[in-house]
């Protein structure tokens, strides 16, 4: 098939493309981030597949293709989508394609609010190592699968399995027809705790094997779920981790008997691998072949990613963007330093508009007298949506509780002080040149010493 992606330097679009290019398809895209920036490292890597990009003014698009796949951010009165139906051309959203290719395959698909990309790059790379040569199609990049024509969110694999991140945001979680699913937990994110909870109880009614869920989450706990297989920390289950050492950047644990070892630091992470073990050993997979392998994983880019860490200094780069994640990514760090420079850039004005008090609530809890939170302007991607809202409106009220907050112009701002903390978090979803951020505050933290 000749198909066309529009929105193509999105994550969840890049790996749709780059999964149909590996599987033979003849595939083009655009992305007006790209005709905004002709050098974004993400056009050599798509090209490098096999993809040709073209500007977002519909020219990429003509009768001879046989489908056309649009990102949800793409608005009714763009050139392509224009063309597209001025073309006769078959239309589809990227999660109505995804849910197509969910019916292709025997689809494994990890949901929750928070840690579904690493947990489905974990399992997609133990699966691999299995011998079991699973697709795979991410919203996270999987340090192990990236190469310089692979972003890292999509793998091809040879077998009949397909392991998807299914995201609840645009509402099609609800249209996947899974062999087995992964329902990692439930809080705030992009709806309201109620609307997400019936979306993951239609995922595991039309989920024909395994429901393996977070045995610890209340809110799951409340949903109708029947037949669900739990793993855990805290509570009892099938699978719960026990004998637990939490170390700086890993930790140690054993499930059933069976020790483990995680090279990713955390209580999130070892839930993440704790949802991995359960799914594989129900699928017959031995528990000691899984330790075997679960050291080796390496983990998803922008997934506390360590810029430096030289013993005087150490920046982190991390995805975290909703409250439940920032607590988590905040509970790591409070085990290795005692004196944090948090970087938190809110994405979208209408997300932050629905967490600004799930932000202040946890910045509240978590900031110390040691810790002081900088706030960069709202992310804009582009869009109608309302921006009657700003960074200002999450540092005000933090300092009003005796927090160090501030909501800086630029981040320009970052570095008219001195950066004195020991440790410094950058976070914040969407926008890759936070990595670039992080990499600059690095640079200057070995520059002054």
């Amino acid at each position: 098939m000749k198909i066309f992606f529009s929105g193509i330097g999105g994550s969840g679009v890049s790996a749709l493309a780059g999964f149909a290019a590996a599987k033979g398809h003849t595939v083009a895209g655009s992305d007006r981030l790209f005709d905004n920036d002709p050098q974004h490292p993400l056009i050599s890597t798509l090209t490098r597949s096999g993809i040709r990009l073209a500007p977002q003014n519909g020219e990429g698009i003509d009768p001879s293709c046989d489908l056309a796949v649009f990102s949800t951010a793409i608005e009714e009165s763009n050139p392509d989508l224009i063309q597209a139906r001025a073309s006769g051309v078959s239309i589809r959203t990227r999660p109505e394609y995804l849910a197509e290719l969910v019916g292709q395959f025997r689809t494994i698909a990890v949901a929750g609010t928070s840690g579904k990309s690493t947990t489905s790059g974990m399992l997609a790379f133990l699966m691999q190592r299995l011998g079991m040569s699973p697709g795979f199609i991410g919203g996270g990049r999987v340090k192990q699968f990236r190469t310089a024509a692979n972003p890292g969110n999509y793998s091809a694999g040879n077998s009949d399995i397909l392991v998807i991140e299914a995201c609840e945001s645009d509402g099609s979680i609800v249209n996947y027809r899974p062999e087995h699913s992964i329902i990692a937990n439930l809080q705030l994110d992009h709806h309201s705790v109620a609307e997400t909870s019936r979306m993951f109880e239609l995922l595991a009614g039309h989920t024909s094997g395994l429901v393996i869920t977070g045995g610890d989450d209340r809110n799951l706990a409340a949903c109708s779920i029947s037949n669900q297989v739990k793993y855990s920390i805290n509570t009892g289950s099938a699978y719960r981790a026990a004998d637990i050492i939490y170390q700086r950047f890993s930790s140690q644990f054993t499930v059933g008997g069976q020790h483990f070892s995680l090279s990713l630091p955390g209580e999130h992470n070892l839930y993440n691998a704790l949802a991995c073990i359960a799914l594989l050993a129900e699928m017959g997979i031995p528990l000691q072949r899984i330790a075997e392998l679960l050291p080796e994983f390496s983990g998803i880019e922008r997934r506390f990613d360590i810029h430096l860490n030289d013993g005087s200094h150490l920046v982190v780069d991390d995805y975290a963007h909703n409250p439940h994640k920032i607590a988590s990514l905040m509970r790591t760090m409070q085990g290795i330093s005692e004196r944090i420079c948090y970087i938190f850039q809110p994405h979208g004005f209408g997300p932050t508009r629905m967490m600004k008090d799930g932000y202040i609530n946890v910045f509240s809890r978590y900031l110390r007298e040691t810790d002081r939170l900088l706030l960069l302007p709202i992310y804009y991607a582009g869009g109608t949506a309302a921006q009657d809202i700003s960074s200002a409106d999450i540092a005000g009220p933090l300092r009003s509780a005796g927090r160090s907050a501030a909501a800086l112009q630029s981040r320009a701002g970052i570095f008219e002080a001195p950066l004195e903390e020991h440790a410094f978090v950058v976070l914040g979803a969407r926008d890759d040149s936070l990595s670039v951020l992080a990499e600059e505050i690095a640079r200057s933290l070995q520059a002054a010493s």
